[in-house]
């Protein structure tokens, strides 16, 4: 096999590899990425939410926290998603009595899948970490509080971090719940391997770019990206961290790959879903829908929450 045929055997390889770090949303079509891009429609099919209209319950812009809950939380979805990733979260959280606000970031078009309507975080997380770095100030200025707490998915873990690191994020956030955050990349059972020399510029690798986006691939393990984040620990003083991570998910790998380690005045949990929920089997896309996700969310902002941890626990539905 020649050079050139072996770099696109290599990039169809990392193609399929990265693609699983999608949402669902755009899982559902995804099939026809690389043959047959489309130039409309929703993201993944009719009827798909495309991110342009906020969840239920979210960005409420004349919000003013309660007493309770000082701390604005601010929402920030994963690899190919868009913030209705968070459309079962956001109003459970607006119901508990918090100014809820979420966005839609790292817009680019210069990938295949990047193209497609509704489909965001395919741009570098550098410059997603910006966009997120803008809007927690709008939230600050519109709501008057001096810190909020994010609550990230999967890539949004890693574009939250590198706000706190590299973005003068740190002073004003209190709280930081990663749900299945690719915190340390993903090893994709393996494939990651592929990478040349750490980094995400080689031939093959930016092929696969131009395919899904330089936000998915930046997520392997061992990319120049999550080296760099990581270079200098997990965490920054004076946050309080809660890592969620879940035994059956098969994108993030090896899941306990996502656990940080507490630094210097930072406090950490790192939990497993399965450990409140042994029957809970929500995939890595679809962990910001399960239940007990959602409970450990609600608690992770407010020790003080009681719910219902597993829906096997759940009283039945009243039928009005």
């Amino acid at each position: 096999m020649n050079t050139t045929r072996q770099r696109l055997a290599k990039a169809g390889i990392i193609v399929g590899v990265v693609a699983g770090l999608c949402t669902p949303h755009a899982l559902a079509d995804s099939a026809s990425v690389v043959s047959a891009p489309t130039s409309g429609g929703s993201a993944s099919g009719a009827g798909k939410p495309d991110g342009s209209v906020p969840p239920q319950g979210s960005d409420d812009w004349s919000c003013h926290p309660a007493a309770a809950h000082r701390e604005p939380v601010v929402l920030v979805h994963g690899t190919w998603g868009n913030q209705n990733d968070w459309d079962i979260l956001a109003p459970q959280l607006k119901l508990q009595g918090y100014c809820v606000f979420s966005l839609d970031y790292g817009r680019d078009t210069s990938s295949v899948m990047g193209a497609r309507p509704g489909v965001y975080a395919t741009g570098d997380i550098s410059d997603s970490a910006h966009e997120l770095e803008t809007f927690v100030e709008r939230v600050r200025t519109a709501t008057g509080a001096a810190k909020v707490d994010i609550v990230a998915h999967s890539q949004g873990a890693l574009v939250g971090r590198q706000y706190l690191r590299f973005d003068g994020g740190a002073p004003h956030v209190e709280k930081f719940v990663s749900i299945a955050g690719t915190n340390h990349g993903t090893t994709m059972n393996g494939l990651a391997t592929l990478l040349d020399n750490g980094s995400a510029t080689g031939s093959a690798e930016g092929i696969a770019a131009r395919v899904v986006g330089l936000g998915a691939v930046q997520q392997l393990a061992g990319s120049a990206f999550v080296q760099g984040l990581n270079a200098g620990g997990d965490t920054e003083p004076g946050i309080d961290y809660t890592v969620i991570a879940s035994r059956a998910d098969k994108v993030s790998t090896p899941p306990e790959a996502t656990f940080l380690t507490a630094g210097p005045d930072a406090h950490v949990d790192n939990l497993w879903v399965q450990d409140l929920c042994p029957a809970d089997a929500f995939d890595h896309g679809t962990l910001p829908q399960s239940p007990t996700v959602g409970f450990m969310v609600q608690k992770a902002l407010d020790p003080g929450y009681s719910g219902v941890s597993c829906p096997e626990q759940a009283p039945p539905a009243v039928t009005r």
